[in-house]
């Protein structure tokens, strides 16, 4: 009876600290944390880079900058008694539709070339890079076929307020695509080069925005000039 007495508690002893148990034996689990003094934050990176930031200004101003140019076309427009006026050559409406889809697709074209640059498809961003500059080059060739026809037909600056506002409007709406166009070529060339990747192509990025941009404003200015 007293060795019975006595082993009882050592038992009990047992439960209570879980000695002889398998998971007593495992180390203890480390922190949540890692254990150990933390490292450096990362750094904050912009909501916005000063490249895309500067363009969003441009594009600001711009758009400013084209605005005041419809404005003074309404209103010498609204103020004419026929528009257009008598004998006067009508402007290639039907020609000038089908340009204007060959301008749209391009846009839709450069977005595929940022769509394979992020996906780290450089063949496929040159290819679809050079397809925007041709079908740029393409409407700005078209627009300055019609041009020629034009003047040939007697509409030219000194036609009065119409000949003025309409090669001031669409001359000034083709030299930003001939600027944008000719900062595609650069970027293309870029491309070729192999200067951008999937985690770095902020360039192509600004180009594409101007680009759209050009693109944007177009469709505005054909209802206007051509349609309206």
């Amino acid at each position: 009876m007293p060795v019975v007495e006595q082993d009882a508690p050592r038992r009990t002893d047992r439960r209570r600290t879980g000695v002889g148990r398998d998971w007593d034996a495992r180390p203890p689990l480390p922190p949540p944390d890692g254990g150990g003094e933390p490292g450096p934050a990362p750094e904050a990176r912009p909501p916005l880079s000063n490249a895309r930031l500067g363009m969003w200004m441009l594009l600001v101003g711009e758009t400013m900058f084209f605005g005041g140019l419809v404005a003074a076309f309404l209103v010498l427009r609204t103020g004419a008694r026929a528009w257009p006026p008598p004998l006067q050559p009508r402007l290639p409406v039907e020609v000038t539709a089908v340009n204007t889809l060959v301008l749209l697709a391009s846009s839709y074209v450069l977005a595929r070339a940022l769509r394979a640059v992020r996906r780290g498809d450089a063949r496929g961003l040159v290819g679809w890079l050079a397809g925007t500059a041709l079908l740029g080059g393409t409407f700005l060739a078209v627009q300055g076929l019609e041009w020629v026809r034009l003047v040939r037909f007697g509409l030219t600056v000194a036609s009065g307020a119409y000949g003025a506002t309409f090669y001031t409007l669409i001359g000034v709406h083709g030299a930003h695509v001939l600027g944008a166009l000719t900062w595609l070529a650069l970027v293309l060339l870029a491309a070729a080069r192999g200067r951008y990747s999937s985690l770095g192509h902020e360039g192509l990025v600004v180009c594409a925005m101007y680009w759209h941009f050009v693109v944007a404003v177009w469709p505005i200015l054909y209802v206007l000039v051509y349609l309206a």
